[in-house]
């Protein structure tokens, strides 16, 4: 989510078995219309309204890992071609704003979420990887992949930045998982140090020797942080590397995972991210229930994605937010305050980033697929709506969204793991980088409801984080705290999203 807002992967430090395609369980089913895809359309055509100039607006210019979460989305419903189409454009046009601090000094420098969250973009827009804003991204990537010397790293995707602490989590090397495996295969050592995330009950860590599980294989332990977030993104990743590279142990990995993840989903349908997100929330519900859509558990993606679609705006339930119709509210406190009163421009921040990430269960489409042409057996009803770029139907009436372009300032404390977060550097207003632990998962997740690059983290109340915010902002308040000598380092992403 943000729609893939991938978890603070791109944080800029400051200061044994093959899937068989006999295999049911890993066989997304198609053989049903889905209930839920005007409800995906809906969505998708109110974050694509927000986009101005191709990007979505964020703490200083535009937010490059929620622009990419929000591209996620729309490949998912494909239904806003045009749109989709403006933002690949201007994220190909800005990557190095991106992946990279070498506008402030630094040459060469490359941050391993944003990087990884670059490749899936293009393989998203069904860009080639190798040209995508004339840079090779699956090279980039491949370069940042630690070698067999690197210890308990090998098989890591690293952050390239002199002076800095390592940033790189779950959620930049499920993205490079996926990159990689959509764009030619992907090296074994990589998928083999993302399942050494993977605890024994079968959830994800963040961090690797983080969060209470200090080895470099992850272990339970009583102070162990699983996350959901991370898990799901996880799963998807290796789901794709065994399709798509046949990857030894991906399949059982996801498996295990998935069954975690099943085990965690509350009676209403909903999950929580890590930490300071463990509350029900739309972000963590979409990505875990796509993922589980992905492994084969359609009555539990299905009771998931009813639960989201509970808390998005429509034409009968809009209240005072009738402007915003098809937007998808963070939690159950969100909504309420939607309808009372609107979404006035500093909350807009939040619905931006948990939309995108919490349409994803609604769309049936799993991560291993966006960018791929649907495919539909003989005699069924597709699951995807057909493109438009205008006119969509909402869940229960026309979308009448304009979509604002005024960039958004949340004060708001409280992250949403979003995917966009894996590759947005950020660093939250009260410097709590301990909460990492919360998730990335969660919050030091990310996201960008989507998710790679910096990350946020999570917090209380009915809003999410800023996640995702660029490098360059990042590095301008670096500066300052290198003169004091203090080093902050970025929270993982912001389950607000967990987004990169």
């Amino acid at each position: 989510m943000s729609w893939l807002t991938v978890r603070n992967t791109g944080a800029v430090a400051v200061c044994g078995a093959v899937l068989v395609a006999a295999s049911p369980v890993f066989s997304a089913s198609a053989d049903a219309a889905n209930p839920h895809a005007d409800n995906a359309v809906a969505a998708a055509k109110w974050q694509a309204g927000e986009l101005v100039d191709g990007g979505i607006p964020g703490f200083a210019g535009s937010d490059w890992g929620l622009t990419i979460d929000t591209m996620m989305a729309l490949s998912a419903t494909r239904s806003q071609p045009v749109a989709l189409k403006a933002a690949a454009d201007a994220v190909a046009a800005n990557i190095r704003k991106y992946n990279s601090a070498e506008e402030w000094g630094m040459p060469g420098s490359r941050i391993a979420g944003a990087t990884a969250k670059v490749l899936f973009a293009a393989v998203v827009a069904d860009r080639d990887p190798t040209r995508f804003g004339d840079l090779d991204m699956r090279a980039e990537t491949l370069d940042l992949i630690a070698g067999a010397d690197a210890g308990d790293d090998a098989g890591r995707i690293r952050d390239k930045l002199t002076g800095s602490p390592d940033s790189s989590n779950a959620f930049g090397q499920s993205l490079a998982v996926l990159g990689l495996a959509r764009s030619g295969g992907v090296p074994q050592s990589a998928v083999d140090f993302l399942i050494k995330q993977q605890c024994p009950s079968g959830g994800f860590r963040l961090y690797p020797g983080q969060l209470g599980s200090t080895g470099a294989t992850c272990q339970d332990t009583p102070t162990t942080v699983l996350d959901p977030d991370s898990t799901g993104m996880a799963v998807q990743a290796l789901l794709s590397a065994a399709t798509e590279s046949k990857s030894v142990g991906a399949a059982a990995a996801a498996r295990k995972g998935a069954d975690w993840l099943k085990s965690k989903q509350r009676e209403d349908g909903s999950f929580g991210g890590s930490g300071p997100t463990a509350a029900s929330n739309t972000n963590s519900t979409g990505l875990a229930g796509q993922a589980l859509h992905a492994a084969g558990f359609p009555t539990e993606a299905d009771k998931a994605a009813a639960w989201v679609a509970k808390h998005q705006i429509t034409t009968d339930n809009a209240g005072a937010a009738t402007k915003d119709v098809g937007t998808i509210a963070y939690n159950a406190e969100a909504l309420t305050s939607a309808q009372a009163e609107g979404i006035p421009d500093f909350q807009r921040d939040q619905w931006r980033r948990a939309t995108p990430q919490a349409l994803l269960v609604l769309t049936d489409v799993p991560l291993g697929d966006l960018g791929k042409a649907p495919t539909q057996p003989t005699g069924t009803a597709t699951t995807s709506p057909k493109p438009t770029d205008s006119g969509t139907p909402g869940p229960t009436g026309s979308a009448t969204h304009t979509g604002s372009q005024t960039p958004s300032a949340s004060t708001s404390a409280t992250p949403t793991t979003s995917l966009s977060q894996t590759a947005s550097a950020s660093i939250t207003a009260s410097a709590t980088t301990t909460t990492t632990a919360a998730g990335t998962g969660g919050s030091v997740s990310g996201g960008t409801s989507s998710s790679g690059g910096g990350g946020t983290t999570k917090g209380g109340g009915g809003s999410l984080a800023r996640t995702g915010a660029q490098v360059g902002g990042l590095l301008m308040l670096s500066l300052g705290l290198v003169g004091t000598g203090l080093a902050v380092r970025a929270g993982a992403r912001r389950k607000s999203g967990k987004h990169t």
